[in-house]
């Protein structure tokens, strides 16, 4: 295929599944106007009604990042997965999105049940296995690839013939199920089980491909676990908070409060930096930024956590101290905590970060140390040899080359030096 033909297919591919999700938007909105819903609201973020569909917005990036990946690297399978996957999504969203009072078989709903296996598949095992450059880590992993491909058929397959109710119709059973007990219906049963150990097992071999690679391979690497941390620590702290910050929401089953629902509306976005990620690491853009990302977000991650917990102890602390004294209520308690975060800010923040280079970037804390203590032997030294040898130490310990000389300009009585390492 053309590179013109390839950039063709990969956006028009993604446009279809733009339309999907718009139509399936309409048809959302459309039977809240008219009372006929489609899917009962869930509880997660601000949306209300519409979160149901919300849901799924970020994973419109899939199928967009996909066709920009596709169009300009169209030999590379990770885009072509991307789209496919987004293709799934958004055709899941347009069957959800269909009004109940519209009558459609049943049997398409037993047919279409399976849509959920090849994005998951897609995403979860061979965007992972032929991350970044489209290809096995080694030929040693061929088989599991072909036992994976194997994994996801007999899973759509179990999916379909599996008897109960509809996931969308609990009151009607699988037309296509199989109610009996013979073995090649309990083999096919168990298949989705395998799925998600042919994830773990994907993880595992980026995992091996890091540790055996580097450069640009290790910062592609970087940028996709950068975005599936963020994915995980927001969605941790907002269990944490809803579980013991508003312990009465999950209980007397009232809706989250606001900075609850925002903070869920939080993960739903972080949901769209994973694509984002595989298309800064793919497409190689801003690929060396990644470290100076992390290090910010550890910096201002650990940051905000110290911050957060002096300025609750802080107001709790104080308020109990001020209700043993005077009795009542008092606002100088969180005046005077307000305060003190906004004078412990810049000090911490420098604690921190000298923290975090210490710990976790090793190279760069001993190289601004050794610069450090250049910068204080040069505003004694007056022997110039010495300056020059010093110089030349520096920049060995710091850039580490694999040859450094130094040229010194010589003045109007002086012969030209220079001094090689």
């Amino acid at each position: 295929m053309s590179p013109r033909a390839a950039s063709w297919l990969a956006w028009s591919l993604a446009a279809v599944s733009v339309a999907m999700f718009l139509v399936g938007a309409a048809l959302t909105v459309l039977s809240l106007h008219s009372g006929t819903v489609t899917q009962a609201p869930s509880d997660w973020g601000t949306a209300g009604p519409l979160s149901g569909l919300l849901i799924f917005l970020p994973f419109l990036a899939f199928p967009l990042v996909g066709a920009l990946i596709a169009s300009r690297r169209p030999e590379n399978p990770i885009g072509w997965i991307c789209l496919v996957a987004g293709l799934f999504w958004m055709f899941i969203v347009l069957g959800a999105s269909i009004p109940d009072s519209y009558a459609y078989p049943v049997i398409f709903d037993a047919l279409t049940g399976w849509t959920w296996v090849p994005p998951v598949g897609l995403l979860g095992i061979y965007m992972i296995l032929l991350f970044p450059d489209g290809r096995l880590p080694s030929r040693r992993w061929r088989p599991f690839a072909w036992f994976a491909g194997a994994v996801m058929v007999l899973t759509s397959v179990a999916v379909t013939i599996s008897p109960g109710p509809l996931p969308d119709h609990p009151g009607v059973s699988n037309p296509l199920g199989l109610e009996g007990h013979s073995m090649v219906a309990q083999a096919l049963l168990g298949a989705p089980v395998l799925l998600p150990i042919c994830i773990l097992v994907s993880a595992f071999s980026l995992v091996w491909r890091y540790r055996h690679s580097g450069g640009e391979v290790r910062l592609q690497i970087k940028w996709v676990a950068f975005a599936a941390s963020l994915v995980g620590l927001t969605y941790a702290a907002t269990l944490v908070s809803g579980l013991f910050l508003t312990p009465e929401t999950s209980t007397n089953g009232q809706g989250a409060p606001l900075w609850l629902a925002l903070l869920q509306d939080t993960v739903l976005i972080s949901y769209a930096g994973v694509p984002i990620a595989v298309g800064f690491a793919v497409l190689r853009y801003r690929l060396y930024e990644i470290d100076i990302l992390i290090n910010r977000a550890l910096v201002y991650g650990s940051l905000t956590v110290l911050l957060a917990s002096a300025y609750v102890g802080g107001v709790v602390g104080l308020q109990a101290i001020l209700r043993a004294l005077s009795g009542q209520e008092s606002t100088l308690a969180v005046v005077a905590s307000t305060l003190a975060i906004a004078a412990l800010f810049n000090p911490l923040r420098r604690r921190v970060q000298a923290f975090v280079d210490r710990r976790f970037y090793r190279k760069k804390y001993d190289a601004r140390k050794t610069l450090e203590a250049f910068s204080s032997r040069l505003r004694d030294e007056t022997d110039l040899h010495a300056l020059s040898g010093d110089l030349l130490t520096v920049v060995r310990e710091t850039m580490q080359p694999a040859h450094v000389s130094l040229w010194v300009r010589p003045g109007p009585h002086d012969e030209p030096s220079v001094r090689q390492s």
